[in-house]
């Protein structure tokens, strides 16, 4: 069985088979890096990591670009509240962001491009624009792209162009031809600062936003590529105006398969700070292990809603734990390759071809799971660490991972520990069971076993 993925352009799953025989290569759209990653970046951060550590493990050589948008309209007005460059904003909040993916397992793609560093190339592909027609400079000194002049304009969204005018408004003093036009370099503003305003041929500026992934994307990938992801939300405008520029100066399609990782909702409700349910990577890793988030994540589909909840979290530390639990004691090698042929690793593997069906996947490991309980086999428990290894977990001591988050100091909860067998072997069974009671209490599971008690978080 190979790999099959969604192609939200076809609208239909289709075998993956890479322009370069064995060797992927994948572009994902990044995050505008002018504050604190949220939970939606880490939705979108943790579906493309798994992609790529699947991509790996199936083989592939794998070359992943993920670029940082670090020049926007929001990055200069925040450096300006701020009272400080652009430049140093940025790297504050790129340093941010490596830390917290960092902590959900997220790998550093092949290639992290900042959009400042593409300027020229950004700069050729609209000259490009411009020569074949599809690009004009408009009268308040933008260079705009013209969409009625791209014949596929809509094929990435399935949005005709006729449904496009029907919720346009006319654009007022934007120097465009239609109103539906883009931008492609955004003409310096007297207020602006200097750090936000690069020289060209069409006079200080920046580049538009969409114009910065058709030409990183080229830069580093080359004129058509194997994968291009992000969230469902870049779908329209910004992807489908990559399809536009890209194709429209290079004359291919940009990439084969375009794939869309589900949007978050809390509780239910699209995350927004107005609602008042919006919350930061930091903020909920203050409440949860970064472990049991990520795992949280894979349990829903990359391309289905996702519903961020402290319900469904606690269910997901919950789940975690179990399969912890089938490690804990265990002398687990760690010098094995995986057999495919193994019936729960090929399951796993059924799964993970299907569209990378983390669901079916994680099925899989609860199954192995279940054996390891049954028979404390070390070859399945090695087999079930190193396939939890693909998504991104059970990496951890199991003990380690079973007491994380206990909120007690753990030589007090020793101490507790060894007061109760004391209370034990004085036939003190009243007092023993006190303390167990207040240890549950205080959300510590003691566990008796004939080498001694240990414990875990409840």
């Amino acid at each position: 069985m190979s790999l099959r993925i969604y192609n939200t352009l076809t609208r239909a799953v289709q075998p993956f088979d890479p322009l370069e025989p064995g060797h992927a290569r994948m572009y994902v759209c990044g995050i505008t890096i002018y504050d604190l990653c949220h939970v939606g970046h880490a939705r979108m951060m943790v579906a493309f990591d798994l992609i790529y550590r699947w991509l790996r493990a199936s083989g592939y050589r794998v070359t992943y670009v993920r670029n940082i948008t670090d020049i926007d309209d929001k990055i200069i007005r925040r450096a300006l509240e701020r009272g400080i460059p652009i430049r140093q904003l940025t790297e504050e909040m790129v340093a941010a962001m490596h830390a917290d993916l960092d902590a959900l397992g997220v790998e550093r793609p092949t290639h992290e491009p900042r959009a400042t560093e593409f300027v020229p190339q950004m700069l050729s592909m609209i000259g490009t624009l411009e020569n074949k027609g599809l690009a004009y400079r408009a009268s308040n000194g933008d260079v705009n792209y013209s969409v009625r002049k791209f014949a596929g304009y809509g094929k990435l969204s399935g949005r005709s162009l006729d449904d496009l005018r029907s919720g346009e408004r006319v654009a007022i003093d934007e120097g465009k031809q239609d109103p539906l036009d883009f931008v492609l370099w955004k003409a310096a503003k007297t207020e602006e600062p200097e750090d936000a305003k690069f020289a060209s041929d069409y006079g200080p500026g920046r580049p538009g936003w969409h114009i910065e992934c058709s030409a990183m994307a080229c830069a580093l990938l080359g004129q058509q590529f194997d994968l291009h992801g992000g969230g469902a939300d870049l779908q329209f405008p910004h992807h489908e105006n990559e399809v536009a520029q890209s194709e429209g100066a290079n004359g291919v399609p940009p990439a084969v398969i375009w794939a869309h990782n589900g949007l978050l909702n809390v509780d239910q409700v699209k995350m927004s700070k107005s609602l008042g349910n919006f919350f930061t990577i930091r903020e909920v890793l203050a409440r949860y292990d970064a472990e049991t988030l990520r795992y949280f994540m894979l349990r829903t589909h990359y391309r289905s809603p996702f519903n961020f909840s402290d319900v469904n979290l606690d269910d997901a530390r919950v789940a975690l734990c179990r399969l912890y639990t089938a490690l804990d004691g265990l002398a687990v090698p760690d010098d094995i390759e995986i057999d495919w042929t193994h019936p729960q690793a090929a399951a796993f593997r059924a799964a993970m071809d299907d569209d990378f069906n983390t669901p079916g996947a994680i099925a899989a490991l609860f199954e192995l799971a279940a054996q390891v309980n049954r028979s404390a086999s070390l070859a399945d428990a090695a087999l079930l660490k190193k396939l939890g290894a693909v998504l991104g977990v059970l990496q951890q001591r199991p003990r380690d991972y079973l007491q994380t988050g206990s909120g007690m100091d753990e030589a007090a909860i020793e101490q507790q520990i060894a007061a109760r067998a004391a209370a034990k072997a004085a036939r003190d069974f009243a007092g023993a069971d006190r303390i167990r009671a207040e240890l549950l209490a205080a959300g510590i599971v003691l566990q008796d076993s004939a080498s001694g008690t240990t414990w875990m978080k409840a």
